[in-house]
């Protein structure tokens, strides 16, 4: 080292000497820069144009330079030299670069120490020397730099305890010293100096000792505090809950113990935060906090089944022993009355057929049963020769006429009698028909929906408006395959898609959201509805309005992309004369759906003015329908909801009041966010996004909302 700083001040001496001899010399800020190239070995290619012949060094590769006032000559202002595998000291010299502001040698191999000479620059504000391996500890003389604001040492062999003096640089905005090797407690007093601080990175460091109380004071802090991968221990102080409710926390692997706060900025936080910590415990964790208090019989419900043991006496409590006889009382109860019912219904049900008078299935005598049975279709021979009068053609399958079995898709092809023999399962019934699931003979599943009879003089207008569904031809729309007419039997078959619909994977049979809707699979389910939704609006074959999105026209496969279904299917109601106004089934549907017909209840979904008599469906209905599908992702909450407004009263309001009733109060995120997104920290500023288009589309004035073109443009640059 001595060897090389005795040759660099010998080349110095004797390029002045020729510099004084010839008239012409290069700057002092080039003399200095000089001292950079010198003091790397292998830099012959990345300095090549750094010529001791010029008299400015402005032009030389990776340095900038400005006028001042003061200054005949353009001063040096920055050094950005990054990524280029150099292999070399950090030079002293480049300390009496006076008007230097930004110094950038990150992603090289310098090595050795920080020069406590370099802070002269007095004018630096920006040093990043991350990625390389410079080892010793922080110099007390950077604390000098009035102006220092960015500070990035990470990922170098740094060592040494976090230094009291960076108390001293109040100007200081981001301060990261992850991957080092720091180590010893940190301690308090240091962080309330830095005000300014918006960025704060120790992670992956030696650091031991509790989290400063004090570290809650830093009230400009953004982004994530990271104090990830050390050796922190002790309770996490609640104090880092007055923390800005933007901060994300990353506390993961480190040796914190006790239950988690509640208050403040932990209510934003989700579990990825506090991993691999084994002694933490309580909410955001599936780690419940064990108290050694009395457990009375009101908290015993929805508890861990041997929390009810009074540890001391060794029994159970009198309170305890009264709930658990009251629970098998309703039990039993509740079995003799699911019994009683199935009974009368199997009574009420004998001898009727599944599929009504003259349909498939069924005949003159026959009524339809209460509750749809699992083969709907004929299943032997003696009940399609009794479905044809003895005779019939096979081409027509229907008593009462002849009627035609026509493949849209010119590669679906199967005969009317293999979809008669076809193994079938009712998947819907509603006023719209019933939907079955039916196996073809090469073992390739379909939707058959039943549209009944009626329309017998509308054939050429129902044909024309099957043809044009069939002709949408989308990733995320269903697809029509094929149709049948006869003057008592419509049907339409089209693709089975296998997982249900979104209103089963958010409801199920819990009530809950399913455990498999997280994030990224919202988003995916949102972003292919947006995108179907835009196709039928805007390159459709008729431009369609759908005019009923809901979750249960949404239908899901295995790997949760979505099909909206039910398109154009009001228009075909209408030719066949069924009542239109009750849905619950769909086209291409897989929703187990056994209860009767009910009366049609309030549409959340449906856009304001859609709720007004005599009002034709427009996409704008849709927008707004789309909307509250978004916000139901978002919360998991249906779209009417109760809202407690005191404790004896509670305000019945819409989703979509609700959520913007939450945007005028500022009430947190987390109040109104589904609990399960929590677990991605990451996609809070995604979702939050996602509330924005959401709300766009809700709103009011059908003339403010965006058209659906532009929401999937919108929603396709989330997560991206």
């Amino acid at each position: 080292m001595l060897f090389k700083r005795l040759h660099f001040y010998a080349f110095l001496f004797f390029n002045l000497t020729l510099r004084l001899n010839s008239g012409v010399s290069l700057t002092s800020d080039g003399l200095s820069l000089l001292s950079l190239k010198s003091a790397v070995d292998n830099g012959a290619a990345v300095f090549a144009d750094w010529n001791e012949d010029d008299m400015t060094p402005c032009r030389w590769t990776g340095i900038s330079c400005t006028n001042v006032s003061g200054s005949d000559d353009p001063r040096v202002v920055g050094i950005s030299v990054s990524g280029k595998n150099l292999r070399g000291y950090i030079p002293s010299e480049l300390g009496s670069l006076f008007y230097l502001r930004r110094l950038n040698l990150h992603g090289n191999n310098f090595y050795g120490s920080i020069p406590d000479q370099l802070f002269n620059a007095s004018s630096l504000h920006s040093i990043y020397l991350y990625g390389n391996n410079l080892s010793g500890s922080l110099p007390p003389s950077m604390c000098n730099l009035p102006r220092l604001q960015n500070l990035d040492l990470s990922r170098n062999s740094l060592s040494g305890s976090f230094p009291k003096f960076l108390r001293n640089c109040r100007p200081l905005q981001r301060l990261i010293l992850a991957g080092n090797k720091f180590s010893g407690e940190i301690s308090e007093g240091i962080f309330p100096e830095l005000a300014n601080l918006e960025q704060l990175d120790l992670s992956s460091n030696g650091f031991n000792g509790s989290i400063p109380n004090d570290i809650g004071e830093l009230k400009s802090l953004s982004g994530t505090l990271n104090l990830s991968f050390n050796h922190f221990t002790g309770k996490i102080p609640k104090t880092l809950g007055d923390l800005p409710l933007t901060v994300s926390f990353d506390l993961r692997n480190n040796d914190l113990s006790g239950e988690i706060p509640q208050t403040g900025s932990f209510s934003n936080q989700g579990p990825t935060a506090f991993l691999n910590n084994p002694m933490l415990c309580g909410f955001p964790l599936q780690r419940s906090c064990k108290k050694d208090v009395d457990i009375t019989p009101s908290v015993q419900i929805g508890s861990r089944g041997n929390e009810g043991v009074n540890e001391e006496k060794g029994g159970l409590k009198s309170g305890v022993i009264i709930l658990i006889c009251l629970a098998d009382a309703i039990g039993v109860a509740f079995i003799g009355l699911v019994i009683v019912y199935i009974y009368w219904k199997k009574k009420d049900s004998n001898g009727c057929s599944c599929t009504g008078k003259r349909k498939l299935g069924g005949n003159e005598k026959t009524s339809l049963c209460s509750l749809p049975c699992i083969n709907g279709f004929p299943s032997n021979d003696s009940e399609v020769e009794s479905e044809k009068g003895g005779g019939g053609a096979a081409s027509g399958g229907v008593s009462g006429g002849e009627g035609d079995l026509v493949a849209i898709d010119k590669g679906f092809n199967f005969e009317l009698d293999e979809l008669l023999r076809a193994s079938a399962y009712v998947l819907g019934k509603s006023g719209l028909g019933i939907v079955y699931k039916v196996v073809l003979g090469n073992g390739v599943p379909v939707a058959v929906r039943r549209l009944g009879e009626g329309g017998e003089q509308r054939y050429k207008e129902f044909v024309a408006e099957v043809q044009a569904i069939g002709r949408v031809k989308h990733p995320n729309v269903v697809k029509l395959r094929a149709y049948y007419w006869a003057p008592d039997e419509k049907l339409l078959i089209s693709d089975f898609i296998c997982n249900g619909n979104l209103a089963s994977a958010l409801r199920g049979k819990t009530g809950q959201p399913s455990p498999s809707l997280s994030w990224s699979t919202r988003l995916k389910i949102a972003k292919g509805t947006a995108r179907g939704l835009a196709y039928l609006h805007e390159c459709s074959p008729r431009k369609y309005v759908h005019g009923d999105i809901k979750p249960s026209n949404i239908l899901l496969d295995s790997e949760y992309q979505p099909y909206i279904s039910d398109f154009g299917l009001n228009r075909l109601i209408t030719i066949t004369g069924n009542n239109p106004s009750s849905s619950g089934g769909f086209i291409g549907g897989a929703f187990p759906y056994l209860k009767p017909v009910e009366p049609e209840k309030i549409n959340n979904y449906r856009a304001p003015e859609a709720r007004l008599p005599n009002n034709r469906p427009t996409q704008k209905w849709d927008v707004y329908s789309f909307g509250v599908v978004l916000l139901e992702l978002l919360t998991g909450k249906s779209p009417e909801l109760s809202s407690p407004t005191s404790s004896t009263s509670t305000e019945i309001l819409d989703l979509v009041r609700w959520v913007r009733k939450g945007f005028d109060e500022e009430s947190p995120l987390v109040d109104m966010v589904d609990p399960i997104l929590l677990q991605e920290i990451r996609a809070k500023k995604e979702v939050l996004s996602v509330f924005h288009i959401a709300l766009a589309c809700t709103e009011l004035d059908h003339e403010v909302r965006p058209r659906m073109k532009t929401v999937a443009e919108n929603i396709e640059k989330v997560g991206t």
